[in-house]
């Protein structure tokens, strides 16, 4: 089961908001979606919408979070004023769905855009935009799969026969540290030498075993 950064309450308000903010970027001020992305993960934004900050779950709108990171990675603020739109773009689609999936696997923007484009989702829009968002889940599932291998952590637990939650509760680390360092989005690398040793200990190898290379 994953941890989500957020109850699911938030959840169609933040994707929404991430779909304006798309459209208005790319639709509006004419900022190309490959650049859009670039500043949206460097910026402090994407780390707080993805920790569950409520000021941009909750309290902003779409436009207001465009701004906010164009401003904060460039500089400057732009003075073009957002038009109504009648339907739903591709570009507001690719913000709404990328909400998703990040709150599902609890990835980081920067992973899912590392793998998945801007123009790999415009693709994907055109077959799935009309589709259950379980599909656009299973088909970005696959990719990370293929993208990111497994970690040494998640090979020995799964030989050892033992799920995330029952290592959580048998090794005193929490089930979203396993978890993100399984995923990638946090480096096992640099946890502490207390918490290699309690999984270590569990799974029956060595810590050395459990550092990537």
């Amino acid at each position: 089961m994953t941890i989500h950064a957020y109850q699911e309450i938030y959840l169609n308000k933040a994707q929404a908001a991430l779909g304006d903010a798309f459209d208005y970027a790319v639709n509006t001020c004419c900022i190309s979606g490959a650049d859009f992305v670039k500043l949206f993960i460097v910026s402090s934004i994407s780390k707080r919408m993805e920790n569950g900050d409520p000021a941009y779950l909750a309290g902003k709108s779409g436009i207001e979070i465009a701004v906010d990171v164009i401003l904060e990675t460039t500089g400057k603020q732009p003075d073009t004023k957002p038009q109504e739109h009648f339907d739903r773009s591709a570009e507001y689609w690719i913000g709404w769905a990328v909400c998703y999936y990040q709150w599902y696997s609890a990835r980081s923007y920067n992973d899912i855009f590392k793998v998945l484009s801007f123009d790999d989702l415009k693709r994907m829009y055109y077959m799935l935009h009309e589709a259950d968002i379980t599909r656009f889940v299973d088909i970005a599932d696959e990719k990370m799969r293929e993208h990111f291998k497994e970690t040494n952590l998640k090979r020995y637990r799964t030989t050892y026969g033992c799920s995330q939650s029952e290592l959580a509760r048998r090794s005193g680390v929490s089930l979203r540290s396993i978890q993100m360092y399984e995923q990638r989005n946090k480096d096992i690398n640099k946890a502490s030498a207390l918490s290699l040793y309690r999984i270590s200990k569990v799974l029956g190898c060595s810590i050395e075993n459990l550092l990537e290379r």
